[in-house]
């Protein structure tokens, strides 16, 4: 009986309708396009010589054979290669059925959602680090060797544009030495093959994480000339707002050091009192009060003893999403088929940690 796909349990392939007939689409990268298209352009009937000068003569399927193989070593050579998918989102499923077989992974959902355009959003980039993170704490071996190429490939675009931009590199700094920590951890334990791939490719790899750690150290933020309105020029109470907008504590003693007057600001206690209300609940910090000389609690000490024993809140200004009527992860920007008859209602927010568990079984 005849059959599209290569596997039995496989959907089959993707056919186009061209002028010539139908056309089947594979998931290459768009920089294999140009090889696949000179792969393609080869005649139906190749003619070579022999030794013996006689002309041997090979029919259509050892061509398209030896084409596929072509571009199947091509794929594997190019390491800066990434699939790529029209659709970018992702069924998760966690049991085997009829219509489908096997289990929806971490690695195909990572290379499924398409996290190195998410990266270029200044809306999704703090997620996409987020996750990161808690991959290369937790699940970096869990990860397919195509998982893995594409995790760094999108960490290098990460660090890349940390380099142009110079934004939140304090961010970038904490994923590498989490992944660093890691990967030391976990190449000494390579003969318990806790690792997928060649052990000299994760020294590479590491030994590359080293290097993007000490171009960040040395980064040397721009100095903008800018003869309009500064944050300086601003009055007392706009700036006060600003530090009230705020969720993390390292971002205002950063800026409290940019002016005196900033300091003056970033040092008030009702400011660090509503950050530690906002992350903690009270019976949390009413465990670890820490009064100041003056007998007043000093939140600010406060606020940082907590984070060391308790989460604190994560705010992103976009994250992935998951329908609980359709089953399916993606970008809400982008959507999904949905048959419900209010997708609205079915929607659920997915932060980095609850993306992780999604697929623990």
């Amino acid at each position: 009986m005849p059959f599209l796909g290569q596997d039995w349990r496989s959907p089959g392939w993707r056919w186009v309708k061209t002028e010539d007939g139908w056309k089947r689409c594979e998931p290459f990268s768009p920089a294999l396009e140009n090889g696949n298209n000179q792969l393609n352009d080869i005649s139906h009937t190749v003619i070579i010589t022999g030794d013996d000068e006689n002309e041997e003569e090979y029919n259509t399927e050892d061509c398209e054979f030896a084409a596929k193989k072509r571009k199947k070593d091509h794929f594997r050579n190019n390491t800066d290669s990434q699939c790529f998918y029209r659709e970018k989102w992702i069924y998760v499923h966690k049991e085997s059925t009829k219509e489908r077989h096997g289990y929806c992974t971490l690695g195909e959902a990572f290379n499924r959602l398409d996290f190195s355009s998410a990266i270029q959003d200044i809306r999704r980039f703090n997620y996409v680090v987020k996750l990161l993170q808690l991959i290369a704490k937790s699940q970096l071996t869990s990860l397919s060797g195509a998982a893995q190429k594409n995790y760094f490939n999108i960490l290098d675009k990460i660090v890349q544009k940390v380099m142009e931009d110079q934004y939140n590199p304090r961010l970038i700094k904490d994923l590498l030495q989490d992944l660093s920590s890691t990967l030391c951890i976990l190449i000494r334990g390579v003969g318990k093959s806790v690792l997928v791939g060649n052990i000299n490719i994760w020294i590479c790899r590491l030994e590359t994480i080293l290097l993007w750690q000490q171009q960040l150290k040395n980064l040397q933020m721009n100095k903008q000339v800018n003869n309009g309105l500064t944050l300086s020029d601003l009055p007392l109470h706009m700036l006060n707002n600003i530090l009230y907008r705020f969720s993390d504590g390292w971002d205002i003693i950063t800026l409290g050091q940019v002016t005196p007057t900033l300091y003056m600001l970033s040092e008030d206690r009702q400011l660090w009192k509503k950050l530690c209300q906002y992350h903690f609940a009270e019976k949390q910090f009413c465990r670890h009060l820490i009064p100041s000389e003056k007998g007043h609690i000093d939140w600010k000490l406060m606020y940082f003893a907590l984070q060391k024993y308790y989460p604190i809140k994560e705010q992103y200004g976009d994250t992935l999403h998951f329908c609980r009527h359709c089953s399916i992860l993606f970008w809400k920007d982008t959507g999904h088929p949905c048959t419900a008859s209010d997708p609205n209602t079915c929607l659920m927010p997915v932060s980095p940690q609850h993306f992780i568990d999604l697929f623990k079984f």
